[in-house]
């Protein structure tokens, strides 16, 4: 039993996820202690990958026909980041020498690349988490939040945060899961002129957000949830990655059939395709699917109404500035699809150009008892990233140094 198990976690692992809270619900002798041995070696096992991707020094996801030069110049956007600095100074001072020792980084230390979407019980974490803080520090902590995200990100973000409540709950109040499980660290100090930036990590929750001069790249971005739709518990009603979702589908058949013939590139939905997800850092990933230029214009309207359900997590001045980027790369823009869209179909798409790649996966049910082990529309996961280097703002930050002799 115990076998099988790690080899379907193995399996989920492509995505980093784990499958340990099916073995507690088949396995009474497991409910007996709260940290089993199994999650003990898949903890070792997430670390082993960890030290594995961090023994390469970071690339970033390009293509086959190598890295496209010159995407990320260092430039003034006339968008401030003053409010995002202050909060993050006000945060960093509420700390106690303990708690800042924990959480502040130098800013080209490697806790950038160390997260991973996975709960708590199987991925130590560093920083504090909103469980540690105090009251002030938890305000602080989300004015930060609410200053660098919008309106849409910061909900989307605490909703997020209610599943893995709803998942405590329905896995017998395991501590691995729980809405405050989620940890901030500071790569570098908060300033208006020098690079820095800041990362939550958590279960189904990522942000790495960079921000230099009045420029700013908020990814990797990972957001996901399970359960999708919520029904009993503190936060019933609780609802995530519906529009994601939607918008999808309904984009992939506003299609012509020969069009759906390039975009749709298997039908077979059998298993987890997301890509780029934690420890991926340098892959290498090539074009796939519908060249965003074969659309019509009506299509591509879509298509960019599709990319702006990720990119307005963002604060909004911010993600216009994203957006123009996008913009300028939308006939370089790859539509890719996996599996069916029939309405109620699971499927996994991928939006990829030089300078956005997106994912969507709906997942197996892991943290939600199910008979059903395939894809599920009540488990998605989400990942955002900007290909050819600049994923937590590394190119940008390569051309500062470089200029300022650091």
């Amino acid at each position: 039993m115990k076998n099988q198990l790690v080899l379907i976690t193995l399996l989920l692992s492509i995505g980093i996820y784990s499958c340990k809270t099916k073995q507690s619900q088949e396995d009474p002798a497991m409910k007996a202690s709260s940290i089993s041995q199994f999650e003990v070696n898949e903890n070792s096992f997430m670390m082993k990958m960890q030290t594995k991707a961090l023994k390469e020094p970071f690339k970033g996801v390009f293509s086959s026909n190598g890295k496209e030069e010159n995407l990320f110049p260092i430039k003034s956007t006339e968008v401030t980041t003053g409010p995002i600095a202050k909060a993050g100074k006000n945060f960093i001072n509420s700390l106690s020498s303990p708690q800042r020792k924990k959480t502040v980084f130098p800013i080209q230390d490697d806790e950038w690349r160390r997260w991973s979407n996975v709960d708590h019980g199987i991925y130590e974490r560093q920083g504090i988490s909103l469980k540690e803080m105090n009251k002030k520090q938890r305000r602080l902590a989300f004015d930060l939040m609410q200053v660098s995200l919008s309106a849409k990100g910061l909900q989307l973000s605490k909703d997020i945060m209610k599943t893995d409540q709803t998942l405590h709950e329905l896995n017998d109040n395991k501590p691995f899961f729980d809405e405050e499980l989620y940890f901030f660290t500071f790569m570098g100090e908060p300033s208006k002129t020098e690079p820095w930036g800041w990362q939550i990590d958590g279960h189904h929750l990522v942000i790495n957000y960079f921000v230099m001069g009045d420029q700013v790249v908020m990814t990797p971005t990972f957001m996901g949830g399970e359960p999708i739709i919520t029904t009993s518990g503190k936060y019933k009603g609780n609802v995530i990655f519906q529009d994601e979702q939607n918008l999808g589908l309904k984009f992939v058949n506003s299609l012509t059939k020969e069009q759906q013939n390039e975009a749709i590139i298997s039908s077979d939905k059998s298993g987890h395709n997301a890509k780029s997800e934690a420890f991926k850092d340098n892959i290498i990933l090539d074009y796939q699917g519908l060249n965003a230029s074969n659309l019509s214009d009506p299509q591509k309207t879509s298509l960019t109404h599709l990319i702006d359900q990720y990119i307005l997590n963002i604060r909004e001045e911010h993600a216009k500035v994203k957006m123009e980027e996008i913009m300028n790369h939308l006939n370089n823009t790859y539509f890719a699809w996996i599996g069916g869209i029939e309405d109620d179909a699971v499927f996994y798409y991928r939006i990829h150009s030089p300078v956005i790649l997106i994912e969507f996966d709906h997942q197996g049910a892991v943290g939600v008892r199910s008979k059903n082990r395939g894809a599920t529309r009540n488990h998605i996961h989400s990942i955002v990233r900007t290909p050819n280097g600049n994923d937590y703002g590394k190119d940008l930050l390569r051309q500062h140094l470089e200029h300022h002799h650091h």
